[in-house]
């Protein structure tokens, strides 16, 4: 009696495919500059500040490394206008490319395909997280290329509170810096400084850089005790201590920097218990107000828009 034999199981393709596309009515030519511009300065295309920049080491190219946030890729096919393709680097193996093919004098639709191969973690990351923030990204993407190439977006895409979410816990944190030279109101503030400290983050394409935008941090706790250089200096004083907050704005940072002056043993005593939450707080502070303006941004297709009107 020969042996029973079971069906061979079948293995689920490992390949991820996406696919988005958007009629767009405005040449091809008129898109796929817009395309070109991808990771320029501006870049009318890709949804920043709300998501990290596509940022390379050279101009857009055959041959540029780079990508955006963690997510890391290389341009290995570039057809000016028309066609550009990133190969990624890290991670997962495949690629994502973006297509410009004319429907008439005045309509082309836009392509943007992603096509790779996942291990099973990587397939469940994709399927609980990924798949709704790459979506998301895409079709904002689209609808900056659409705002910047006819001056209106007909659906444009909504976050949801799952993207929402991820969008808060992916963004970035800031970083322990030394207290800047640039803030001099700070630094001069006390004849003696017995602590300070500094947080920084980077400046995002289209953020305000006039320190009043910045001044909510701290503003509804503490008055205002100068202004100068792009810094503002806000504090209060007591008997057992001193303290002053700066908000500085410059070279393409914004800084939260702290400098405090003890009076008595009461005041060290009650600084040993503030400075072990002080770090935490002044970093949820510059954190919360740097993605609430990052959020608050014109779309890159609304800036792009405005640009061409005055031009």
């Amino acid at each position: 009696m020969r042996p029973l034999r079971l069906p061979r199981p079948i293995r689920p393709s490992r390949t991820l495919r996406d696919v988005h596309t958007r009629t767009i009515a405005a040449s091809a030519d008129t898109v796929g500059a817009l395309i070109d511009r991808l990771s320029g300065d501006p870049d009318p295309v890709f949804p920043t500040p709300a998501w990290p920049a596509m940022r390379f080491d050279r101009p857009l190219g055959v041959g540029a490394d780079g990508g955006h946030g963690f997510v890391r890729y290389r341009v290995t096919a570039h057809e000016p206008g028309r066609r550009i393709r990133f190969d990624f680097t890290s991670g997962s193996t495949g690629y994502h490319e973006a297509v410009v093919r004319p429907l008439g004098p005045d309509s082309c639709r836009v392509e943007h395909v992603l096509e790779s191969e996942h291990r099973l973690g990587q397939r469940l990351l994709w399927w609980t997280a990924m798949r709704v923030l790459h979506c998301t990204v895409v079709e904002e993407l689209l609808d900056n290329i659409e705002m910047a190439a006819t001056g209106r977006v007909r659906t444009p895409v909504r976050r949801s509170p799952r993207v929402r979410l991820f969008n808060r816990l992916l963004w970035d944190r800031p970083k322990a810096v030394d207290l800047p030279a640039e803030a001099r109101l700070a630094r001069s503030a006390f004849p003696r400084t017995d602590f300070q400290d500094a947080w920084q983050m980077a400046l995002l394409p289209g953020m305000p850089t006039e320190p009043e935008a910045w001044e909510g941090m701290l503003r509804a706790a503490f008055p205002v005790h100068g202004r100068a250089g792009g810094e503002i200096l806000l504090g209060r004083d007591a008997r057992h201590l001193d303290f002053r907050g700066s908000i500085l704005v410059a070279n393409g940072q914004v800084t939260l920097g702290t400098v405090v002056r003890i009076h008595h043993l009461g005041g060290r005593l009650y600084w040993v218990v503030v400075r072990r939450v002080h770090p935490f707080m002044a970093r949820l502070a510059l954190r919360r107000t740097h993605r609430r303006l990052a959020l608050a941004v014109p779309s890159a297709g609304e800036r792009e828009r405005a640009r061409a009107t005055v031009e």
